[in-house]
């Protein structure tokens, strides 16, 4: 008998091994027994644990599928709030979490909770402790309290609601009141609120806890580790106190957390306890010095708490803070008659504080109605149903909006003067009126429109232009102009317009010329097309736009190993109606200024030591432009006077395409090496390349960047401008350009004109937002007729097609 090996593998890919022995490798008699005994018993031990993996792994799971037992822990229920006590006397000692009489109070009033709790037959078996946190003025005391629920008995967790705890508070009060015991602490009022867990700290423990004083000068701290970075599983908690005539107000010039707010976060409140009815706001992510995060609160404490749980290390914050007075919160709401104006909310551009209620009253003449436009309308609280308005709003004539706001008086006659008077009260440009885009936004500029002779009418009633007829885009919204088109019902449309039968999509087979029809196949593996992603490794992936959207397609992952581009560090704010871009918006845009001139042309960051542009910047009729030595790059700029946080690098060398032609501007692409590489911060980042099979469908809204002229014929600006524009199909790109469109270029903007690139821009990047969270480079603004014109959009040089080049020359 040959020696024999069994192998046993559980669920967890470990090996279990049994050897036999040969009859070479056997002793004497009694030693075969002990053996042969111990193998038996080895054996039926190893049986017994493999049938117990077998049923706990393979046959338990399969008998409880459906049940959550195993897969549920239990849960922690915190509520918090305030109360205030009746004739006790406030002493300063009571800030004072160490002195005698914090102690004293506290402890009775945290016995005081227990016994209300345990009178509840549901909620003393799961009470835990109740912790009081601060004293303030009034005498208001503040706690959280604390509840254990085991997985047997998650079920009952919806009967904890607020208004529970809270009645069994308030029953206990009434209940004290009623004794008149003189000892007793009597309660007038008291609030609980569900709260995060971690937001629970003891201020009488050792930890993360720091209270702080507000005087009338700037104090300073920081986040646990700052600038380094902060440790993970952080629980740290801040309270501050003025006077009592005073109000806090806390700025935080630098600001950098982990940009997920449910792992790390800082939480503001107004009050002392981490009470969500009493939140001012919640923040993570970074910050720009241009809008620093800014809050005040309504009386003279508040309350900070900073919780980490992820092991990504972010230098956390600083902070600055102040006590102003009182009067300067609670201050706001005029009366305006002037004929136009501006008013802002209170401390703006700080958060408003919590707690106010302002009225501003504009008058102006009889004869004249008003207009009210918000250039910033910030809402304080995200997650607030905005059809109710149920906590933070803006009130208009009886119409709640969920803020620096322009006023002026208009003429009801003619309420928008050489323009268009939209339905929902705003005005247009009269060339926008029936051009087929909704610019007013209830589509009131659409509505009765007589279609020009190059115009489709929709049968929803809207123009479209004629070119935009049959282009395998819906257009209309309502599929009227693809309704009519040379491909049947039942036919599939190739790419380059062949109609073929529509069992022809998605059967593992290219039919169409562009592989089209298995584009978007998930059971195509292995059929290659345009359209495929190309791995590393040379698989192909059918899968529309596979790179850097989180899901790793190719074997070797290289769909998502070359991601680290195409993101914006600071949290941005939305300006209503702003051209002009904020600092570290766009932190990939490039000013590539030419020798005393100033700026040139844009580009765009690829890496740390290559930038992309276009060649017409250097191939010219001079010589020197294509000299590199007569180049800078400036890096990280918004305003061209302003060099802070800008990095100038001179360029190395310039890489412009061999094929690039001067007359049809083909191949308008150009790289440049930098000097030295630079420095990735807050402002300065590298855009996403696209793969070449990456779609940007038309329709879709993207952004074109640059210092160039603010009109025809105008002057650079100062400011770095941004411009939303929309991908136009190839066909109708075409047509327009009068047969001028190669497969190396591609149009944006809008037919309407209005909207483009213009002189200065040359260069820049045409960037378009994927739903991956990434920034991808469709296009360099490559030329155009004119700046803005009708039916004359800008056209840009197609980076899919010209990436295999970008990367064979800088090897990125």
């Amino acid at each position: 008998m040959h020696s024999a090996r069994y192998e046993y593998n559980d669920r967890n890919g470990r090996h279990e091994q049994i050897d036999f022995l040969t009859n070479k490798e056997k002793k004497s008699s009694k030693r075969n027994i002990g053996v042969a005994i111990g193998v038996v018993v080895a054996l039926l031990i190893l049986a017994a644990v493999a049938a117990f993996l077998i049923w706990l792994f393979v046959f338990k799971d399969a008998d409880s599928e459906g049940s959550i037992d195993m897969r549920l822990s239990p849960s922690t229920l915190v509520f918090s709030g305030h109360m205030k006590l009746v004739d006790v006397p406030y002493n300063q000692n009571l800030e004072d979490t160490g002195s005698e009489e914090f102690e004293s109070l506290a402890d009775n009033l945290e016995a005081l909770i227990s016994t209300n709790y345990k009178t509840d037959l549901l909620l003393r078996d799961y009470y835990t402790t109740s912790v009081v946190t601060a004293f303030s003025e009034g005498v208001i005391a503040y706690y959280w309290s604390q509840f254990n629920i085991p997985v047997q008995d998650l079920e009952i967790m919806p009967e904890f609601s607020e208004e529970r705890v809270l009645e069994v508070l308030e029953r206990g009060m009434k209940k004290q009141r009623s004794t008149g015991n003189p000892k007793d602490i009597k309660i007038s009022e008291v609030t609980a609120s569900i709260t995060d867990p971690r937001l629970a700290r003891n201020p009488r423990a050792k930890g993360c806890f720091f209270r702080l004083e507000a005087s009338d000068h700037v104090q300073t701290f920081s986040s646990p580790g700052y600038p380094e970075g902060y440790p993970p599983k952080s629980r740290c908690q801040w309270q501050i106190r003025a006077s009592e005539e005073n109000a806090i107000k806390v700025a935080f010039p630098f600001f950098h957390i982990e940009d997920d707010c449910s792992d790390d976060f800082v939480s503001i409140y107004d009050s002392l306890s981490p009470d969500e009815s009493q939140a001012i706001t919640e923040k993570c992510g970074q910050r720009p010095p241009s809008n620093q995060l800014e809050v005040v609160s309504s009386g003279n404490i508040m309350l900070i708490n900073m919780i980490t749980d992820s092991e990504v290390q972010k230098p956390g914050f600083q902070a600055e803070y102040k006590a102003i007075p009182r009067s300067e919160v609670k201050t706001c709401g005029v009366v305006l008659t002037e004929l136009k104006g501006v008013f802002t909310s209170p401390l703006h551009p700080s958060f408003y504080p919590p707690a106010v209620d302002c009225k501003w009253t504009i008058k102006v003449p009889a004869d004249k109605k008003l207009r009210l436009k918000f250039t910033m309308f910030r809402m304080k609280e995200p997650g607030v149903d905005i059809r109710v308005c149920h906590k933070d709003y803006v009130e208009v004539m009886g119409t709640k909006y969920c803020f620096s706001a322009e006023y002026s008086a208009y003429d009801p006659s003619d309420p928008c003067p050489n323009k268009f008077a939209c339905n929902s009260g705003i005005c247009i440009a009269k060339e926008l009126k029936c051009d087929g885009w909704n610019d007013c936004g209830d589509m009131s500029d659409e509505m009765e429109c007589k279609c020009e002779k190059d115009q489709f009418g929709c049968s929803n009633g809207l123009c479209k232009p004629k070119l935009w007829v049959c282009d395998r885009v819906n257009d209309c919204g309502d599929g009227s102009d693809e309704k009519s088109c040379s491909c049947d019902a039942n036919e599939w449309r190739c790419g380059g317009g062949v109609c073929l039968p529509q069992d022809v999509v998605c059967d593992k087979k290219t039919d169409c010329e562009d592989g089209s029809d298995e584009a978007s196949c998930k059971a195509s593996p292995g059929i290659c097309s345009d359209f495929s992603f190309k791995c590393r490794n040379k698989e192909c992936v059918n899968k529309v736009n596979a790179e850097c959207d989180h899901v790793t397609d190719c074997s070797d992952n290289s769909d998502e190993d070359s991601c680290l581009c195409g993101t914006r560090p600071y949290k941005l704010n939305r300006i209503v109606g702003g051209q002009n871009a904020a600092v570290g918006e766009w932190p990939w845009q490039v000013s590539l200024q030419f020798l005393s001139n100033g700026h040139v042309c844009g580009a765009s960051i690829i890496s740390e030591k290559w930038i992309l542009s276009a060649a017409h910047c250097f191939k010219t009729s001079s010589p020197d432009n294509h000299v590199a030595a007569n180049w800078q790059t400036y890096s990280g700029m918004q305003d061209q006077w302003k060099y802070d946080g800008v990095e100038r690098r001179p360029v190395k060398k310039i890489i412009t395409h061999p094929d690039y032609n001067q007359m049809t501007f083909d191949y308008d692409i150009a790289l440049l090496e930098l000097s030295e590489p630079l420095e990735f911060t807050n402002t300065i980042q590298p855009i996403c390349l696209p793969a070449p099979s990456h779609i940007f469908p038309a329709g879709t809204s993207c952004w074109v960047t640059g210092w160039g002229a603010l009109r025809e014929g105008g002057s650079k600006a100062q400011l770095l401008q941004k411009a939303m524009v929309k991908i136009i199909n190839d066909t109708v790109c075409n047509t327009v350009t009068e047969g001028q469109l190669t497969s190396r270029m591609l149009c944006s903007g809008f037919l309407s004109g209005g909207v483009d690139a213009c002189q200065g821009d040359s260069g820049g990047p045409l960037v378009c937002f994927e739903e991956s969270g990434k920034w991808f480079q469709a296009g360099i603004v490559s030329w155009g007729e004119g700046c803005a014109r009708r039916n004359k959009p800008g056209v840009y040089t197609r980076v899919t097609k010209l990436i295999d080049w970008i990367k064979g020359e800088t090897g990125i």
